[in-house]
C-alpha cells in the first residue's frame, strides 16, 4: 500500500505501519483507524481496496510529509528573521527548549570537550 508516494509496510500492524508517514504518530494512526472503523491490529496486506482508499482520503486531509516539513522550516526561518530568542538558538545550533548546556547537549554542540581531563585518552606512542 502506498500513500503520498510512501510505501506502508505490509507485515506490520496498521497502527504502527501508518507511522512510516512523517507527521503521523501512534495517536493519529489510531484516530485514522477509528474513523475508518478498522481494527488496529490488522495488517496492511489484509485490507480491501475500499479500506485503503478510505485511509488514503483521511490521511491526505492532514498536513503531512512535504507540506508539514515546509511549514516547520518556514516557522524556524521566521523566528530567525525576527531574531527571536528561539531563532537565535536555532542559528547557533544550541538547544531551543530551555535545556541546560553546561553538561549535555553534546550532539548539538558537536561533542565539544573543553577541560583538560575530560577527553578520550590517546594512546602513547613508543
Amino acid at each position: 500500500m502506498r500513500i503520498l508516494g510512501i510505501t506502508i509496510p505490509d507485515d506490520k500492524r496498521l497502527e504502527i505501519a501508518l507511522t512510516a508517514l512523517y507527521g503521523v504518530g501512534r495517536s493519529r494512526a489510531q484516530e485514522i483507524l477509528n474513523r475508518v472503523k478498522i481494527e488496529h491490529g490488522k495488517r496492511a496486506k489484509e485490507l480491501t481496496p475500499e479500506q485503503e482508499n478510505e485511509i488514503r482520503k483521511i490521511v491526505e486531509s492532514y498536513k503531512i510529509e512535504g507540506d508539514l516539513k515546509r511549514e516547520i522550516s518556514a516557522n524556524i526561518k521566521r523566528l530567525k528573521d525576527v531574531k527571536a530568542y528561539r531563532g537565535v538558538r536555532h542559528m547557533r545550533r544550541l538547544p531551543v527548549r530551555g535545556q541546560r548546556t553546561k553538561t549535555n547537549s553534546r550532539t548539538l554542540r558537536g561533542n565539544v570537550r573543553k577541560t583538560m581531563g575530560s577527553g578520550k585518552k590517546k594512546e602513547d606512542k613508543k
